[in-house]
């Protein structure tokens, strides 16, 4: 448990305006790998292993401005439990946020001291 330490960034949220226009400059401008899309939600795109995804804002959330990180953890819950007992505040638990073919893409987010978001996230293999 000492052992435990958030390094790998899995994902990473850049707030859009308009995700069909978001997703016509990252695939056909900069070139990158669409994944998939949510419609009227966010898109994903492969940027050499780490997942970036561009998305509109949430329901209550005001013009975010800044990206937000996403830290891969091998056991979702385990990591959760572990920074619960550090006294990080977590806004929810970890939840399922979408079925794949093979896997599930389960999430908890969390504030730092300056009350940022982050996110840790794990696939979980079906």
């Amino acid at each position: 448990m000492n052992n435990f330490a958030l390094s790998q960034i899995g994902q990473i949220a850049i707030p859009v305006g308009d995700l069909e226009r978001a997703v016509e400059f990252y695939q056909d401008k900069l070139g990158m790998k669409h994944i998939f899309t949510v419609p009227n939600q966010f898109t994903f795109f492969d940027c050499g292993g780490v997942r970036l995804l561009l998305g509109l804002p949430e329901k209550g959330e005001t013009n975010r401005k800044t990206s937000l990180i996403y830290y891969t953890v091998n056991d979702i819950q385990e990591a959760y439990e572990i920074l619960n007992k550090r006294e990080v505040h977590f806004d929810d638990e970890p939840h399922l946020i979408a079925k794949m073919e093979d896997h599930e893409l389960w999430m908890a987010f969390f504030r730092d001291c300056d009350n940022n978001q982050f996110g840790i996230m794990a696939e979980v293999k079906i």
